[in-house]
């Protein structure tokens, strides 16, 4: 796969973003058959400096 071919595939990236901030923190991947819905989890956010709700977005 060569030129930014994608892979089409259960497994995909996604972002998480901070809920207070909108900044993407993190990057990670899930698999789209176990948990179809949106991934969301308790993370450490650095520029609010404490542990705020991250939610799953689009990798851009």
């Amino acid at each position: 796969m060569a030129g930014g071919a994608k892979k089409k595939g259960p497994v995909e990236k996604i972002a998480l973003q901070c809920t207070e901030c909108k900044r993407r923190n993190y990057t990670t991947e899930k698999n789209r058959r176990n948990t179809p819905e949106k991934f969301e989890m308790s993370k450490y956010c650095p520029f609010d400096r404490k542990h705020t709700l991250h939610r799953e977005t689009k990798v851009k």
